[in-house]
């Protein structure tokens, strides 16, 4: 476990300045739009849907180019890579400001997509890798614990300046902050060298399994999952307190509802990392999907009053703050270390693409047919997840 020592001068040092950039980073670039755009909507006359439908581009390229961002973090290192990063997000967010076009406000946007594939979880998941090898989950987790207070310091924050000073002095604040404190963090405070692990194994301490080759059917089983669920998240985020609102819950409640996701969160990361941290990460994540399978079944069992939403939201909370944590330390437990930056990059790219389209894609199902049909199909997109957790073999 981390010293005091390890905080300030040892490869430790990696999980506390990524826990300080890492908010910065889902706090100016991933949880704003869903209070700036129809903010930027209303100032330019364009239809909500246009206007987020940038932010759903940025999640395509991010998906896109995050393979190549994983490799170079393999060869360079985070503290090489993780500041362009946080420079092009600045300047993504001073030219949004400025994007009166509708084709130069969707290029900008393609390029703050570029900018949080090189500066939210799985670039920081690559660095922990490189830096820590095959002894990165403790890294990761920790990491993990202070990422999940992103939404709880950003969309107040965010509240807070856009009352003051609008939308667009809002990501003025965010641009400074990712250009004058994320961006030097990154280039000057990540570490440089890879912890050692050289620690002896005791003599009754069995071999390391060896690690599955990171091609073929455990590979695809892998990325199926994470895509899958990640399609439940996304379209929950955009939708779920409108279905509860449409079900016959008073605005104040949902919001009680939805306070409840975060902690719950937080405290299942929490319980990982004291009590689970010996648990092989793939029974981790096994266990997270079927909680989440669970919550869907106790809705469309119990129906939905305030006590199951709330339940609902804590077991959904629960098993993302779980899922989290298992998308960068499975990987590492199945596939190695070697090439874990790319490796991470290739399973973040089908996961981001699902995580643009499903707000559309429940969105349409919500409209067309029902708020009960939008809720089957993220049920049967976590069942899917569950499914190939469930199929994948690891060696002994």
């Amino acid at each position: 476990m981390a010293t005091a020592r390890d905080l300030l001068v040892g490869p430790w040092r990696a999980v506390l300045v990524l826990g300080v950039t890492e908010i910065l980073a889902w706090g100016a670039l991933f949880y704003p739009p869903v209070l700036t755009v129809p903010l930027i909507a209303a100032d330019h006359g364009w239809s909500a849907g246009f206007a987020m439908g940038g932010f759903s581009l940025g999640l395509l390229v991010a998906g896109l180019v995050s393979p190549r961002i994983g490799t170079a973090i393999d060869r360079f290192g985070g503290h090489r890579v993780m500041p362009f990063g946080s420079l092009l997000g600045a300047a993504g967010l001073v030219a949004l400001i400025n994007a009166e076009h509708p084709v130069a406000y969707l290029a900008v946007w393609a390029a703050l997509g570029a900018a949080m594939a090189a500066s939210l979880y799985d670039p920081a998941f690559a660095t922990l890798g490189r830096i820590f090898g095959a002894g990165a989950r403790p890294a990761i987790t920790a990491l993990t614990l202070a990422g999940g207070f992103a939404s709880t310091v950003s969309w107040p924050a965010t509240h807070a300046l856009i009352a003051a000073f609008g939308w667009r002095g809002t990501y003025l604040v965010y641009a400074a902050l990712l250009a004058g404190v994320a961006a030097p963090l990154h280039a000057f405070a990540l570490p440089r060298r890879r912890a050692e692990h050289a620690v002896p194994r005791a003599a009754a301490s069995p071999p390391a399994p060896a690690p599955l080759p990171a091609k073929g059917p455990a590979f695809v089983l892998v990325a199926t999952a994470f895509a899958a669920y990640a399609f439940v998240p996304s379209g929950l985020a955009a939708h779920l307190l409108a279905m509860f609102q449409r079900f016959g819950l008073d605005a104040a409640t949902v919001v009680a509802v939805g306070a409840l996701f975060g902690p719950a969160q937080v405290a299942a990361r929490t319980l990982e990392f004291i009590f689970a941290r010996n648990v092989h990460p793939l029974v981790v994540a096994r266990f997270a999907v079927a909680l989440l399978v669970l919550a869907f079944v106790m809705l469309a069992v119990c129906g939905l009053s305030t006590p199951a939403a709330a339940v609902f939201a804590v077991m959904f909370g629960a098993a993302n703050g779980l899922l989290t944590i298992a998308r960068g330390t499975l990987p590492l437990a199945l596939f190695g270390a070697a090439g874990y930056g790319r490796l991470v990059g290739r399973i973040a790219a089908p996961f981001l693409l699902i995580q643009a389209v499903a707000p559309l894609v429940l969105a349409v199902v919500s409209e067309r047919l029902s708020d009960a049909a939008a809720l089957a199909v993220a049920t049967a997109f976590a069942l899917v997840a569950l499914v190939s957790l469930a199929l994948i073999r690891r060696t002994r």
